[in-house]
């Protein structure tokens, strides 16, 4: 399980970060767009800030999932799972707004692929003897069994 974990986690952040590149490319194009639309002042300025913030948002979300990815012993299931919801919470909005949009699903594919990682995730280091336990919490039977021996 856990190089299927570490495989989807790294194609998450892969498509996250090819994501985070193709809009941040795109921004010349649609600031240029705004600027010769009508929109006021501030919601041209708001629209390009939006535009760079999610650029931002996917490079990060691109860096946790690829951090996971190489150090699976960072995260436990609830964190995978709870970030996995930015790609998928996007993905609705585009739907939503949009359509079926590219980026959508895109985002939709990051997202589940990331949601199965979780899924699939199991801290697999709490099963290896002679290990520090720490905070792991699904070893304690094992825990008292190798106290034992």
């Amino acid at each position: 399980m856990r190089t299927a974990t570490r495989s989807l986690l790294s194609l998450a952040a892969l498509v996250l970060a090819a994501g985070g590149g193709t809009h941040l490319l795109a921004f010349p194009g649609a600031a240029r767009a705004v600027g010769g639309s009508n929109l006021p002042a501030f919601f041209a300025a708001t629209f390009r800030a939006l535009w760079l913030g999610d650029s931002a948002t996917l490079f990060a979300q691109a860096l946790a999932f690829g951090a996971l990815a190489a150090r699976p012993g960072l995260a436990a299931r609830p964190l995978i799972l709870v970030l996995a919801l930015g790609p998928l919470a996007n993905a609705v909005s585009i739907y939503i707004t949009m359509g079926g949009f590219f980026a959508g699903h895109l985002l939709l594919l990051a997202g589940a692929t990331a949601l199965l990682a979780g899924a699939l995730y199991r801290r697999e280091e709490c099963a290896v003897p002679g290990r520090e336990w720490g905070r792991c919490r699904s070893a304690p039977s094992q825990r008292a069994s190798s106290s034992r021996m």
